[in-house]
């Protein structure tokens, strides 16, 4: 099962939104997934521990990934066509 983490600014309203679509992409994918949420300053002393982290473009260079965690930054935060496709180039699917 992949763990993965949907950071935001504050980890409130837009993380969460973004949980929700990365989950809709992972179960249509039919991939367990562990998702949850947080501000980018917890995901980033959390990142290590997590395989995927989901952001925006604009905070995607804040992260630095690692042969175990992959760093995937979105344009358009509630486009699960997006999220699918960024699964698909990570070679998660």
């Amino acid at each position: 099962m992949l763990k993965v983490i949907a950071a935001c600014g504050n980890g409130m309203g837009t993380s969460q939104i973004i949980k929700m679509k990365i989950g809709n992409v992972f179960k249509k994918l039919g991939i367990p997934v562990e998702v949850g949420h947080m501000s980018v300053g917890e995901a980033l002393g959390q990142a290590q521990n997590y395989d995927v982290v989901f952001c925006s473009d604009s905070l995607k260079g804040t992260f630095k990934a690692t042969p175990k965690t992959k760093i995937i930054g979105l344009k358009n935060l509630l486009s699960e066509q997006e999220i699918e496709a960024k699964v698909r180039e990570a070679g998660l699917a």
